[in-house]
């Protein structure tokens, strides 16, 4: 495991935080509905800069820490994409209008990104402390792909989510939202509002989702610098990515089998990684090469359900 300075972790976080103040304080100050051509381009942005991020890590550490945060920014920013359906499924469950959803995912993000970095400095701590640890991980993961596989089409249901049952025992629910407020008093008395439940199971979905992914990162590098930062990169996009994606990602019929695949994949990856360690630039062109099969093939099956239409 690599010891990056502390000033590097310093001037990563000081840019997260500048770059979150930017977008919140200046780019989305006023609730707006997010339109598909500004959430692309707001996408753009962030893949630039994790790939600008990526070439400084090149001339800095070298080719093979370059290829390990590529390839933990790939796995992350895909197995996001199950992310997307529970958050269109959320806010279609509780009808949250498409002017409020940025906010909700903002302050969501922002909690993922304090929950991830608890979730890495466990799970490298458990590796380098404990080895057999990685053979539960990788366990762990080819069981999480296999169910992947066969639970298509399976629904979300929030009212059965045991945290929102816990949260309604303390704190009363209005039945309708107030704006863009999470909290308002009613008879002296202090409620949440619909958009304070959504953006708690906002929060308790990525919590199981790092469960997934976090060990899957660590399946390519163990160093915590770069399982970090390619895990802020991906998530740092993946509002913009929810709104440029939320209206066809259902239509992407094969891309739910691709990440089992991967899932699966890096499982096996890290059960034999006293047997036989997998290059980085294969893991790297087998992941891409899964993703790229199972878009493609949700394309074509889509443009013959439109030709038959």
């Amino acid at each position: 495991m690599t010891d990056t300075p502390l000033l590097f972790w310093i001037l990563f976080n000081v840019f997260v935080l500048g770059m979150l103040a930017l977008d919140l304080g200046i780019f989305h100050r006023q609730a707006h509905e997010v339109k598909v051509k500004e959430a692309l381009l707001w996408s753009a942005v962030w893949v630039g800069l994790a790939l600008l991020f990526n070439a400084g890590l090149f001339f800095w550490r070298g080719s093979t820490p370059a290829l390990e945060f590529l390839t933990g920014y790939l796995i992350e920013k895909s197995l996001s994409v199950d992310n997307i359906f529970v958050f269109v499924l959320l806010f279609s469950y509780f009808k949250i209008p498409a002017l409020y959803q940025h906010r909700v995912l903002f302050w969501g993000i922002l909690g993922a990104l304090v929950m991830r970095a608890a979730f890495i400095a466990a799970g490298v701590t458990l590796i380098e402390r404990f080895h057999a640890v990685i053979y539960v991980f990788g366990a762990f993961l080819v069981f999480t792909g296999v169910k992947m596989w066969f639970s298509k089409g399976q629904e979300v249901h929030p009212e059965k989510n045991p945290v929102l049952r816990i949260f309604r025992r303390f704190m009363p629910v209005t039945n309708e939202l107030h704006g863009p407020r999470f909290l308002i008093r009613q008879n002296g008395v202090r409620h949440a509002t619909p958009l304070l439940v959504v953006l708690l199971l906002v929060e308790t979905s990525d919590i199981i989702f790092a469960v997934d992914s976090i060990p899957a990162i660590l399946a390519v590098t163990r160093d915590p610098f770069l399982v970090y930062t390619s895990n802020v990169f991906a998530i740092l996009g993946l509002r913009s990515l929810y709104f440029a994606l939320a209206g066809i990602v259902q239509k992407f019929e094969y891309l739910h089998y691709g990440l089992a695949f991967i899932l699966g994949f890096v499982g096996l990856k890290m059960l034999l990684v006293d047997i036989y360690k997998v290059p980085i630039a294969a893991s790297l062109g087998v992941i891409g090469a899964a993703l790229a099969i199972s878009v493609l093939l949700s394309m074509r099956k889509l443009r013959a359900e439109e030709a038959r239409a």
